[in-house]
C-alpha cells in the first residue's frame, strides 16, 4: 500500500502563508503542517487550527534555529548582537561543531522552549522536524530527540532522500548539493532515533524537488513512488497584499503561490487516484 503525508512546511511564518496552507487542507491536499513556534502569524495559525474541529491534519512543531526572534532570552551563541538567529548559512556552520556542552545547552533551552509554546496554546504534537532541518545537525540532535522523548512526540522526520534518476531532467547544481548535503545528515542523525521509541517514515521526499514542483514533477513522483509510508515536504502559501518585512519576509513569494496552486490543481488530485496513493496525516499509531 502506497501512503502520503503532504506536510506544509513554515505555517506561522505570515498571514498569507497560513491563508494558502488552509486553502491546500480545505481541498484535502495538504495532510500535515509544521508549525514554527516563534512565527509573527503563530496566533492566527493556531486559530486556524482549532478551527478545523475534528482532526483533519496532523500537527508538527517546526523547531527554528536560523531565522527570526528565538522564544528564549539571553542566548549568545545562537543569536547575534540584534537578539535574532544568525541566519541559514550561520546557524548550518555553527550546529555541525559537536560535543560543545555550552551550544548545546542554549540549543537544549530554545527548543524546550518552544515545544512549550505550542503545549501552551493546548496543541497536541503529533510530529517533529526542523525549519531548514536544523534538528538534524551534530549540535542538535540530542536535543530534537530528548524533547521527543520527553514530551512524547511519535514521530520525527529524517529527510533521506535519494537523487533522482538520471533522465528525469538537470537539476540547479546548488539544489543537488544541498539535499545531498541534508540526506547525509539525516543518514546520521537516524541512528539516534534507535532504541527510543521514536518513528519516522519509510521513505522522504522534497529535497529535491526544491524550486521544481509542478504537475510534471508531482505526476512524476507519485508514478515512482514506493510502497509504505512516504513524507512530502511543501511550501505553498499566498502572496501578501504588501511587501513583508522581517526575517521571514522571503517566505510568501509567488513561488510559493505557484506551488499553492499545482497542489490545488484538479490533475493532481487525479494524478492521485491514478497512482493509487492515498493521502494520510502522521498516522495516530506507531508502524
Amino acid at each position: 500500500m502506497k501512503r502520503l503525508i503532504v506536510n506544509a512546511d513554515d505555517l506561522a511564518a505570515d498571514e498569507a502563508r497560513n491563508v494558502g496552507i488552509f486553502e491546500a487542507i480545505q481541498q484535502r491536499r495538504v495532510t500535515s503542517v509544521s508549525l514554527l513556534p516563534n512565527g509573527p502569524a503563530i496566533e492566527d495559525a493556531l486559530r486556524r487550527i482549532r478551527s478545523l474541529g475534528r482532526r483533519t491534519v496532523s500537527v508538527g512543531v517546526h523547531l527554528n534555529l536560523s531565522e527570526g526572534k528565538p522564544v528564549s532570552p539571553d542566548l549568545r551563541l545562537l543569536t547575534g548582537p540584534d537578539g535574532f538567529f544568525l541566519g541559514k548559512t550561520l546557524t548550518h556552520t555553527l550546529l555541525m561543531r559537536s560535543g560543545e556542552q555550552a551550544l548545546q545547552k542554549e540549543i537544549r533551552r530554545e527548543t524546550s522552549a518552544q515545544i512549550q509554546v505550542l503545549q501552551d496554546s493546548g496543541m497536541q504534537i503529533h510530529h517533529l522536524d526542523g525549519h531548514q532541518h536544523v534538528h538534524l545537525f551534530p549540535a542538535a540532535i540530542a536535543a530534537a530527540v530528548g524533547i521527543a522523548q520527553e514530551h512524547k512526540i511519535p514521530w520525527m522526520r529524517i529527510p533521506e532522500e535519494p537523487p533522482p534518476q538520471p533522465g528525469n531532467g538537470s537539476l540547479p547544481g546548488e539544489v543537488m548539493e544541498e539535499a545531498y548535503h541534508f540526506s547525509e545528515i539525516a543518514r546520521a542523525a537516524r541512528q539516534h532515533l534507535r532504541g527510543t521509541g521514536i518513528s519516522t517514515t519509510d521513505h522522504f521526499r522534497g529535497l529535491y524537488l526544491k524550486g521544481r514542483l509542478s504537475l510534471s514533477t508531482l505526476n512524476d513522483l507519485l508514478q515512482t513512488l514506493p510502497e509504505g509510508l512516504t513524507e512530502l515536504m511543501v511550501h505553498p502559501g499566498r502572496v501578501p497584499p504588501a511587501p513583508p518585512s522581517g526575517p521571514f519576509s522571503g517566505f510568501s513569494t509567488p513561488a510559493r503561490e505557484q506551488e499553492l496552486e499545482t497542489l490545488l490543481h484538479r490533475d493532481f488530485g487525479e494524478a492521485i487516484s491514478r497512482a493509487a496513493v492515498t493521502l494520510t496525516p502522521f498516522p495516530e499509531d506507531h508502524p
